[in-house]
């Protein structure tokens, strides 16, 4: 899995790490936080909530255009520096009136605009790597290694967030809504990582920063031109992709939203007995060793090397039984920990994906990058049905809302949103990798970094959709609200379906 890879996916990808750490820790708090703080309602909140995302994914459209003039790697350092101050603004405890809304806003476009700067351009850096003949084979792998290493950051974010909240609240003395800036203060640390990681590894990919044009040049050669229709035929098929990826973005980021206002106010918050396990960050980290263990240990490497997995593999089974034996008999749980679940799983659920495309590609069945989208699109489907068949029967949310105030409320166990992650993380694991896969092998060469802002446009405006939930999160059944998502996935699904030959044939 992790051999003949070039030293630079590991850089690059270590260095995205970091950024996304930080980046989903603000996220795990910031729609609670929007609520808690300035007093917004579940509307207003998403409304802000889903602009923010929609510029973050948006914005790397602009960030592309210009790296193909200046350069990838000069545009991922001011982005980090942007980002940082961003970050610094939005960590300033200004109390819930107009100028700390005003400041916050202004926070929230810094880190949108150097998120546009940092995050598509790194990934075309990453792509520009498999360019070299050596290692064109290893383009899919390669993207499922550098989204597994996006969401080891994630993984540990919500409990970074809701561990230095509490330890503001109980060792310093802050009142609820000032803790939140403690976690805001996290992603300028993570930043600060990231830019260390990516300057002291430079050397292993510094040759991918510069643009198609700017390497012609260095090289007194003409930039590689496709013939127009070819370049028509892959740039339709590009949008093509991104027309359907925008509803899975809708749906999927219903869990910054929805999905934690569904855990805030439907889920029992205390868990009891063997389910504590799941919400110990440390225990899910210990299963995803077992996980990598065992692939070493039934793997190809060598003898040494199979030992060596065997040993760890071991100790994670140890520190699991330990940690089973020791646990608290009850737990109360905040509803951001919920969102470690879908990272943890990405980890965890990398090294199978890739066995199982791996084992289909040597008896040439592995489904091509637009087949692997659309079967995405309905696996996302089947995670919203689990959860309209689960909300059968339970309060609207403003019904909940009173009912809690009178004691009446009902509450469903956790595992609901427990198994919803998981299958929304298969559906992203067919889908987001092979997307920007896709994306950086079908781009004609001198439209690279304008092609992969495409993909995170098609994602702004998803993210920006998602706000639909929030607007119909109140008086509606809670089955019919997550039926929509179920109609939409299917009806995307269905489309991708629909033009699969074009799509493929561009890819020829």
């Amino acid at each position: 899995m992790f051999k003949n890879q070039p030293k630079g996916l590991f850089a690059l990808a270590l260095a995205n790490t970091g950024e996304r750490f930080g980046y989903y820790t603000m996220l795990a708090v910031f729609a609670l936080f929007l609520r808690a703080n300035f007093g917004l309602s579940a509307d207003a909140a998403s409304r802000i909530y889903a602009g923010f995302l929609a510029f973050v994914y948006f914005l790397p459209l602009i960030g592309g255009w210009i790296a193909d003039k200046i350069g990838y790697g000069k545009c991922v350092t001011i982005g980090i520096f942007v980002m940082f101050l961003g970050y610094v603004c939005l960590a300033l405890p200004l109390g819930g009136n107009g100028f700390a809304m005003g400041v916050m806003l202004f926070a929230l476009l810094l880190i949108s605009f150097g998120t546009g700067l940092f995050k598509g351009n790194l990934q075309v850096m990453v792509g520009n790597l498999y360019d070299d003949p050596q290692y064109a084979d290893r383009r899919d792998a390669a993207f499922s290694l550098f989204y597994m290493a996006i969401n080891i950051g994630a993984m540990f974010a919500p409990t970074a967030a809701v561990k230095i909240m509490a330890w503001a609240q109980e060792s310093l003395g802050y009142s609820v809504n000032d803790s939140y800036h403690f976690a805001f203060m996290v992603a300028c640390a993570s930043l600060i990582l990231s830019i260390a990681i990516y300057y002291a590894c430079r050397p292993w990919f510094k040759h991918v920063e510069y643009s198609v044009k700017q390497v012609a040049t260095q090289k007194n050669e003409a930039v590689e031109e496709l013939t127009p229709e070819q370049t028509k035929k892959r740039i339709v098929a590009l949008c093509l992709v991104f027309t359907v990826v925008l509803f899975f973005w809708m749906a999927f980021h219903q869990n910054g939203l929805t999905l934690t206002f569904f855990a805030d106010e439907f889920v029992n918050p205390i868990v009891s007995g063997a389910q504590t396990m799941a919400f110990d960050i440390w225990n899910l980290v210990l299963v995803a060793i077992l996980v990598y263990a065992l692939f070493g240990l039934f793997g190809d490497g060598s003898r040494q090397a199979k030992t060596a997995w065997g040993l760890v593999g071991l100790v994670s089974v140890g520190a699991l039984i330990y940690k089973f034996l020791s646990h608290p008999a009850d737990l109360h749980i905040a509803a951001p920990i919920f969102q470690q679940f879908n990272p943890f799983y990405v980890v965890a659920l990398t090294p199978v994906s890739m066995a199982i495309f791996g084992a289909l590609a040597k008896r040439g069945k592995e489904p091509s990058a637009p087949r692997k989208i659309a079967y995405g699109m309905l696996v996302a489907a089947g995670a919203y049905v689990l959860m309209a068949v689960c909300s059968i029967g339970l309060l609207t949310p403003a019904q909940q809302e009173l009912a809690r105030v009178s004691g009446d409320a009902t509450f469903v166990n956790a595992n609901v949103l427990i198994y919803t992650y998981l299958i929304l993380t298969f559906g992203e694991l067919l889908l987001s990798p092979m997307g920007i896969s896709f994306v950086s092998k079908v781009a004609p060469p001198k439209y690279k970094g304008l092609m992969m802002g495409g993909w995170f446009v098609a994602t702004a405006i998803g993210n920006y959709l998602v706000r639909i939930g929030g607007k119909l999160w109140g008086d509606i059944p809670l089955w019919i609200v997550w039926s929509v998502f179920i109609g939409v996935c299917l009806v995307a699904a269905i489309f991708m379906f629909s033009i699969m030959k074009k799509l493929e044939e561009a890819t020829k």
